[in-house]
């Protein structure tokens, strides 16, 4: 039997883990027509697996970061993939959209992945250097959920929508014997018990900074999640694409995101983590402008139209990992707890966002609405970094 890990996890590792979660949200976007078709419901109640998911995971996240402060990120993460992969099994299965509906709200356990592996490189790492670092994994993982809705199109298209649900199946064995052998544990200071760590909220929620951080991150990814939720509908509206070629699109908003953090890698050592959020919240709102003003001149084609979603990619590549980091220094102590928190407003950010999306749009107003509502969220992110920016003016930085 494989040994279980004693040291910190390599950087393989960290990458795999921050990816799965996405991953586990956006491989199967492509198929949500077929699946409506499959089930006989329509497409705003097939959404319900975005938004509901999301909602979930944010609930999930508030208990996880303090047992992970409690207990440690290594059982944590082993116990919630163990649960991620039998829900996968159901979502498989499942043949009535209930029933599915049920597995699909439990494999949000695999938000653990993300959340805990962040506050695993807080704990390996100062702050300026963990922004790098977050920088360069988000960098390199990015490449997966940039390839995994043109993937899961593919295997849509080749074998019907469920064989994306197999895959995560297997993902999650993976992840499992990967986390058993390579994810030693990072909290060396684990909190008396969980009751007193839980009661740590209050302190984070009463910090001005720290909802500063959380709004911003919430606000950036909400323009994110809106994409996830509308593009298949406006893509059958105006561009009748196939489900490999929508994947493809949809993971240019990912490959803007690898670039974004390539540049917050680089950045990170050299500029304030308020002025890299409020760099991506203004590139960000430039790119989706400049694609409402194509639309106002009758300018409605694939290239143009993506081409405005990947500077929302490149904006949250710069903001996030500032944005994390931050949320996480607030109380460096309280590094789990943070991470679960700002990931829980994070998320639930994002189910607000992809309920609103998914109830507003139509095939009629889809093009023009979506890219608005993208431009809401990201504009209201800009405004939270300014905030953020303001009490680093007034107070000094907590990094």
């Amino acid at each position: 039997m494989l040994g279980a890990a004693r040291t910190p996890p390599r950087m393989i590792t960290l990458i795999l883990l921050a990816s799965v979660g996405i991953l586990t949200l956006n491989m199967f976007l492509p198929s949500l027509n077929h699946m409506a078709a499959d089930f006989g419901v329509d497409y705003g109640l097939v959404n319900l697996s975005i938004a509901g998911y999301l909602a979930i995971t944010a609930v999930l996240q508030v208990i996880m970061g303090p047992l992970s402060d409690r207990y440690g990120r290594r059982p944590i993460l082993l116990m919630c993939m163990g649960l991620f992969t039998a829900a996968s099994v159901g979502c498989f299965l499942a043949e009535n959209f209930w029933v599915f509906l049920t597995f699909r709200m439990l494999q949000g356990a695999v938000i653990s992945a993300t959340a805990l592996s962040r506050a695993a490189v807080r704990d390996m790492f100062s702050a300026q250097d963990a922004a790098g670092v977050l920088g360069t994994i988000t960098m390199v993982m990015a490449v997966a959920p940039m390839l995994g809705p043109g993937f899961g199109g593919l295997l849509d298209q080749v074998f019907g929508w469920r064989a994306s649900f197999a895959v995560f199946v297997l993902m999650g064995i993976g992840m499992t014997v990967l986390i058993w052998v390579d994810m030693g544990e990072t909290n060396q200071n684990p909190s008396e018990t969980f009751l007193k760590q839980f009661r740590t909220y209050p302190e984070l929620l009463g910090s001005r900074r720290f909802w500063g951080y959380a709004l911003c991150l919430a606000f950036s990814v909400g323009a994110f999640y809106s994409f996830l939720g509308g593009a298949a509908l406006v893509s059958g509206a105006e561009f009748d694409l196939t489900t490999a070629e929508l994947g493809l699109g949809m993971g240019s908003i990912t490959g803007g995101f690898a670039f974004g953090n390539f540049l917050m890698s680089r950045l990170a050592k050299r500029a304030a983590l308020s002025t890299l959020m409020i760099w991506g919240r203004v590139t960000a709102c430039a790119g989706l402008a400049g694609g409402l003003i194509f639309l106002m001149f009758d300018v409605v084609g694939v290239y143009t139209y993506f081409g405005a979603v990947i500077f929302v990619g490149i904006g949250n590549g710069l903001t996030l990992p500032a944005c994390t980091v931050g949320a996480m220094s607030v109380r460096p102590k309280l590094a789990g707890s943070a991470a679960g928190l700002s990931g829980a407003l994070m998320v639930g950010g994002g189910a607000v966002m992809t309920s609103i999306t998914g109830n507003l749009l139509t095939p009629q107003n889809g093009a023009w609405l979506l890219l608005a509502i993208m431009l809401a969220s990201s504009f209201l992110g800009l405004l939270a970094a300014y905030y953020v920016r303001r009490i680093d003016l007034r107070e000094g930085p907590t990094y």
